[in-house]
């Protein structure tokens, strides 16, 4: 990253306000913005996500056309693509349905129509999953040694023993927020681990994080500045790290892997900025989220909650039946590049298509009973929740590591939890999950 240059030794990081409350105060002051969805397929509506009423409609939607076009949405014309096979079959063709930032990159949101084309160029964040080959293959392989069985090996005597002093301070019979107190600080201070970030700034992560992967941000006119300006204070101490490191040998760090590696030591600012995000919503939001999700399942079916805590041998592939039934990512995008048939439609070149992986996962043809947690699911590994083909997650290994670590340590030390107060989802069409989630906890 030859551009970046040492920062000044004194900069403010700014910690507030959250992604979710500048949102949340922009469209009360703006309420001729509120987006308007006027057709009934339209999913990209994030109010059927912080309202939890999303599973009918892509029910209907996989019974009636799979495959269908919405047009006139807040994000402009798309396809939804709902079915676990549909899926499996656009992400298995990535030279016909793109992934690449050129085309639009992996989110239903696009900039507006008329941003000032040189500040759309400064403002692209290229990321190697927002990559076609060959380009993503060099930049993967950059990363990849990160995640390999045997760094998981070397990495879960730390995890195991992070998860257990959080789990030890959890006041036993008082209410408190599990996102908070559990989910944020487990998966904030993995990716502290991962990039060698200092521990004491850890929660910045969890901040730019946020500001990063709210997809609704991009309706938002006014926050566009924001937004990018908090990105810049991430690159800036992400800068600061990378000098730092520069010179010296490789270390098992994200960091150091990118400095001496040739698909990425070179990169440019937006590179650079559009790779951290990608690591940092990657490494935080989905496990973060899945971790809460799991607690609001055992607690939204006991029966399956009993089953685990009378048989841990269980855990892992509840793990898998939980990724499934949780899904913290709700969809990827890709665009085509040519034209071509997909389950009967026609899909012209340049087309978006959005495939939802939280509908592939409840797909009544692969899972029976989908909307049901059964931590003993004989089929629970087909889930799409980590996508599939050449773009399936790279941390998935990791993030199976920490969610079955987790549930581990809760069954070691007995530990039954109770949702029992606020409940408050992320109000997002993108990251599914849990902003809080009060509960109380006792041992059984």
């Amino acid at each position: 990253m030859a551009t970046q240059t040492a920062p000044e030794a004194q900069f403010a990081y700014r910690t507030s306000p959250t992604a979710a409350a500048a949102y949340a105060e922009w469209l009360a002051a703006n309420p001729q913005a509120v987006p308007q969805h006027s057709d009934p397929w339209d999913v990209s509506w994030s109010e059927v996500y912080v309202n939890d009423t999303w599973g009918p409609v892509f029910a209907e939607m996989r019974a009636k056309a799979p495959v269908n076009k919405v047009t006139g949405s807040p994000y402009g014309n798309y396809w939804n693509v709902t079915s676990h096979k549909a899926i499996m079959h656009v992400e298995s063709l990535p030279d016909h349905f793109s992934s690449s930032y050129q085309f639009g990159g992996i989110t239903i949101g696009d900039p507006p129509a008329n941003t000032d084309p040189a500040l759309l160029a400064e403002r692209q964040l290229p990321m190697f999953i927002a990559m076609d080959r060959p380009e993503h293959t060099g930049q993967r392989r950059t990363v990849a040694p990160a995640f390999t069985p045997a760094e998981m090996v070397r990495m879960e005597a730390e995890i195991r023993q992070r998860t257990a002093q959080v789990l030890d301070a959890l006041p036993i019979g008082a209410e408190f927020d599990w996102v908070d107190q559990v989910s944020i600080e487990l998966t904030t201070g993995m990716l502290a681990i991962l990039f060698g970030f200092p521990w004491e700034d850890r929660r910045l992560l969890t901040f730019w994080s946020d500001w990063a992967g709210d997809v609704e941000l991009t309706l938002a006119r006014d926050l566009v500045d924001t937004r990018f300006a908090i990105l810049h204070e991430m690159a800036h101490y992400f800068g600061r790290l990378w000098m730092e490191r520069m010179g010296k040998a490789p270390s098992p760090d994200l960091i150091s892997m990118m400095i001496h590696s040739p698909a990425m030591s070179k990169m440019s600012p937006q590179e650079f900025m559009g790779n951290l995000v990608l690591l940092i919503v990657g490494g935080n939001d989905t496990t973060r989220n899945t971790m809460s999700g799991i607690v609001h399942a055992l607690h939204t079916f006991p029966d399956q909650r009993d089953e685990l805590e009378n048989d841990p041998s269980l855990i892992p592939n509840a793990v898998q039946e939980c990724l499934r039934f949780v899904t913290p990512l709700a969809h990827m995008r890709r665009t085509a590049t040519v034209d071509t048939e997909l389950f009967g439609q026609q899909i012209a070149a340049g087309d978006k298509l959005v495939m939802w992986y939280i509908s592939a996962n409840r797909d009544e043809t692969v899972f029976e009973n989908p909307d049901k947690l059964i931590v003993t699911r004989p089929n629970a590994r087909r889930h799409l929740a980590f996508g599939h083909g050449i773009h399936r997650c790279v941390g998935a290994r990791l993030a199976e590591l920490q969610l079955r670590v987790l549930l581990e340590e809760m069954h070691a030390r007995r530990l039954r939890v109770h949702v029992t107060g606020n409940v408050e989802r992320v109000r997002a069409n993108f990251v599914h999950g849990f902003r809080r989630m009060d509960v109380t906890v006792e041992r059984y």
